[in-house]
Order: C-alpha cells, then structure tokens, then sequence
C-alpha cells in the first residue's frame, strides 16, 4: 500500500510539474529584459528581475482591460438572469412543446461561431450596434443562453415541486415564486454559471476581433496586437498574458471550491 501511494504520488507531483512548466517560462520570461530573452536562456532565471514589462505592458493594455469588463460584467449577469428564467419555466413550468424548445435551445450550443459571423455582423450592423461593447454583450448574451439554460434547469431540478405548490397555495404568481423561492435557493447556481461566463466571455477572441474595432477591442485583441510589427518583445508579451489572465485566475482561486460544489448540485438529476 505504501509502494502504491509512492508511486501515485510521484505521478502526480511529475504530471502537476509537466504542466507548470509553461507558466514558469512565461513569468521568468515576463521578469527578464529583452536583451537577457532567447531561445537558449528559455529556462535560465533573470540575473536581475525587471518590472518594466509589466509597466509597458499595463499602460499599452489598461484602455482594452476596462472594454474587457464593460463587456463581461454585464453579459454574464444578462445571460444568467435569463438562464434562470429559462431554467426556472423548462423545469417547473412544463407545457407541451416544451422538450423541443429546450432540445432547440441546445442546438445553439452546438452551432460554430465561424458559421454565423457574416450574417451575425450584418445583423449587428443594420441595429447600429456593430463595432460596439453593447454589440459584443448581445452576442455574448445570446450565444450564452444554452449553455446557462441547461444549467440551471439541471439545477432547478433538484428543487422539491411541493416548495412551488406550497408558494401557489399562498398565493405566490409567477414571478412571485420566482423571485421569493427559486431565487433565495439559487446562488449556488449563480455563482457557477457566472465564473463558466465570465471566463468563457473574457478569453473569447474570434467576436471580439471581428465585431469590434480600435478603441472598442477586449483586452484579448490587444494582447494579441502587442506582439508588434518588427521585433517581439516576448518580455512585455508574457508580462500581458498574465496581467490579461489574472482576472479569471483570481476567480477560479476565489470561488473555485462553489463552482465544483454547484456542478455536483445539479448533476443528479435533470
């Protein structure tokens, strides 16, 4: 048992270290100036830590960084507010059709994004919303609706029908079971979707830079755009990289332990 448990272990440690190894070259790299940056020094730590990428990189992405947030804060509240009406109505509310609406709705999860661009983009245009924020919160918010509907119908599911019969016998309309029952019992439900949101949202690049021009890009774009036209500065571009993915490390280190425990709420039944 003890041989067993080495090994296990020892496995473990190498796979968890196998995959590490990239951030390790992306923050010595982010650490070093450009003059100390080569394919032969990959590995070498910095015989000086340098900050100055990371100002560099701050200043050249602070203006998209707030696009970003513009754009994820209130998509991912939209999109799940609207999942949980859809989740709420496909689970407690069932009336005939109502299996083909729900199986149509996760048809859009399956639909690819280059599919739909042109016509995505012409539409955007004709409502004066293409190369805008509010364009890409419209698209996000749509493209979102599948994926937050099935989780919280799975997670209404669990929900007892005798909690809705007992609201209506009190009278509750509605939304007033809505709002004062399923609600209340949500937030676990909530958090989930909107760290699967918000990530998916802040990470998305191919809408970001077709639908959005110049001072409108996501932060994603700019990154991309710091590469530059002449020399790489793989220094400033590693800086960037993870200045751009400390938001979504921060929530994942944050509400990590609710998003598991939420996934497993609703994977019994539904």
């Amino acid at each position: 048992m003890i041989a067993r448990s080495i090994i296990k272990y020892t496995i473990a440690i190498a796979v968890a270290i196998f995959f590490l190894l990239p951030i390790y070259v992306i923050v010595i790299t982010s650490l070093k100036p450009l003059d100390e940056v080569s394919l032969s020094q990959m590995w070498a730590l910095p015989t000086a830590i340098d900050f100055s990428s990371y100002t560099e990189a701050f200043s050249e992405l602070a203006p998209n960084f707030m696009n970003s947030l513009y754009l994820v804060i209130p998509a991912t509240l939209l999109s799940a507010i609207l999942g949980a009406m859809n989740g709420y109505v496909l689970s407690k509310w069932k009336f005939k059709g109502s299996e083909i609406i729900f199986t149509m709705i996760l048809f859009g999860m399956f639909i690819p994004y280059q599919s739909i661009l042109i016509p995505l983009i012409q539409f955007l245009n004709q409502i004066n919303l293409y190369n805008s924020i509010a364009g890409l919160v419209f698209t996000h918010v749509v493209y979102g609706l599948p994926i937050t509907t099935l989780m919280f119908r799975n997670f209404y599911a669990n929900i007892p029908d005798s909690m809705i019969e007992a609201a209506q016998v009190d009278g509750a309309s509605f939304l007033g079971i809505f709002r004062r029952v399923i609600l209340p019992l949500s937030i676990t439900g909530f958090v989930v979707v909107a760290i699967w949101q918000f990530t998916n949202i802040w990470n998305e690049f191919l809408f970001a830079v077709t639908i959005t021009n110049s001072g409108s890009q996501p932060v994603m774009v700019a990154l991309q755009n710091l590469s530059g036209s002449q020399i790489v500065q793989w220094n400033v571009q590693m800086a960037g990289a993870l200045l751009a993915a400390m938001p979504t490390l921060l929530v994942y280190i944050l509400l990590g332990k609710y998003f598991v425990r939420g996934l497993l709420a609703g994977s019994v039944k539904g």
